[in-house]
C-alpha cells in the first residue's frame, strides 16, 4: 500500500534575490511618474481609464512580489481571482444601477 505524502509549504522554500525587489520597486517608481504624467495630459474621458490601469499594473506587482503571491499555493491564487472576480461582480451591480438611475427621473 502507498501511502500518501503530505505537501509542507515552507516559508523559505523560495528565496527572493534583493535584486528583484530593487527592480520592482523601480517599476513602480517608473509607473508612479508615469501617473503623475498622465495626469496633466488631457485625455478626456480616457484620464480615469489610464489612471486605473497604471494602479492595476502597479497593485498587481505589488501583490505578486512584495506579498508573495507568485510564490504561494494554489489555493491562495485560487482565493484572489475568486476575490477580484467577486469584485467585478460588485462593481458590476454598481455601475449598473448608477448607469440607469436617469431612466427613472425622466419617466417622472
Amino acid at each position: 500500500m502507498k501511502q500518501m505524502q503530505e505537501e509542507h509549504f515552507d516559508p523559505m522554500s523560495h528565496l527572493v534575490p534583493i535584486s528583484l525587489y530593487v527592480t520592482i520597486w523601480a517599476a513602480l517608481m517608473v509607473f508612479t511618474g508615469i501617473t503623475v504624467f498622465a495626469a496633466t495630459v488631457e485625455l478626456g474621458v480616457f484620464n480615469i481609464v489610464v489612471a486605473l490601469l497604471i494602479a492595476t499594473i502597479k497593485g498587481t506587482l505589488v501583490v505578486l512580489f512584495f506579498m508573495h503571491l507568485r510564490y504561494s499555493t494554489k489555493l491562495t491564487m485560487v482565493t484572489v481571482v475568486a476575490a477580484i472576480f467577486f469584485l467585478i461582480i460588485l462593481f458590476s451591480l454598481s455601475m449598473t444601477d448608477y448607469l440607469t438611475r436617469a431612466w427613472s427621473t425622466s419617466l417622472r
